[in-house]
């Protein structure tokens, strides 16, 4: 097929030879296999976001690093400069947490380098060989079910010890290879220190995956181990390889006070979306 323009300049210089086929597309990337290094891999290439996307990226955007005091003014002020640096920094960050976590042990593709804005990485592959299925397109047996889950906590588990939360994930987030599940699907990654909605969200990714294995092993809807491990990283004892049980002990006492720091920091968010609204509107008409 012919090279898409973003693909071309990686063709031009050596990094891959030749694009095969479309793989999928979505809201922000499309996914082609090429070959590259006498390999089949993929080739991410992300697609410009509109200001909505980014007022909808602000809270996962909590807690990153940004590289310099001029880009970060920019970013905070949403001007066109702001959101092309914003647009840079939410590549990279998938780019960097890819890197981060093969190195710790994460079920993720392998990364071969990040050129002119296009992510090249491993193509995931089922028994066959053939582009591995995502799980919300898989139907488990009731044991399959068991052990995904299994796998997929302790996945969850290495990312908060690397100190990130998907953000994110959902069945149509994890690839089943020939060896179980793999995590995709990274920019939206979250600092599980630094963004005040970190336990919202690690819980959100760990419900949204038990909620679909549990409809073959109905057991695993009473399970709790979102909160579980989340308490254990607060008290700063959570391990890679720590066991964990599935169960949690609500304090009803707190509940209320919880609900009222997550209606606050809701109030918070959307305040801050609004702000920046108007402040990129100001921009584009300056």
């Amino acid at each position: 097929m012919k090279a898409p323009a973003a693909l071309q300049a990686l063709i031009d210089d050596g990094v891959i030879d030749e694009v095969m086929r479309p793989l999928k597309s979505g809201k922000e990337a499309a996914v082609y296999v090429v070959r590259g290094g006498g390999e089949v891999r993929c080739a991410k290439v992300y697609k410009d976001m509109a200001q909505r996307s980014f007022q909808q990226r602000v809270q996962y955007q909590e807690g990153r690093k940004v590289r310099g005091s001029r880009e970060a003014r920019a970013m905070g002020k949403a001007t066109r400069y702001g959101r092309r640096q914003q647009e840079e920094a939410w590549k990279n960050t998938e780019v960097d947490a890819l890197y981060k976590l093969r190195d710790a042990g994460v079920r993720v593709p392998e990364p071969h380098g990040f050129f002119h804005g296009v992510l090249v990485m491993e193509m995931v592959t089922d028994a066959e060989g053939f582009a591995a299925p995502r799980l919300g397109e898989y139907e488990p047996t009731q044991e399959q079910a068991r052990a995904f889950h299994a796998v997929l906590v302790r996945q969850v588990v290495r990312m908060l010890c690397c100190g990130l939360i998907h953000g994110d994930l959902s069945p149509y987030n994890v690839l089943v290879d020939a060896e179980g599940p793999v995590l995709i699907d990274f920019p939206q990654v979250v600092s599980a220190a630094g963004n005040n909605a970190a336990r919202q969200m690690l819980l959100r990714d760990v419900n949204n995956l038990t909620a679909y294995l549990g409809r073959w092993a109905p057991e695993l809807l009473d399970t709790w181990y979102g909160e579980e491990m989340w308490a254990l990283f607060e008290a700063g004892a959570l391990q890679a390889d720590t066991p964990l049980t599935g169960t949690f002990e609500h304090d009803e006492r707190l509940a209320d006070i919880g609900s009222v720091r997550e209606a606050i920091e809701e109030a918070r968010q959307e305040a801050l979306i609004r702000q920046q609204g108007r402040e990129a509107a100001e921009a584009d008409h300056t």
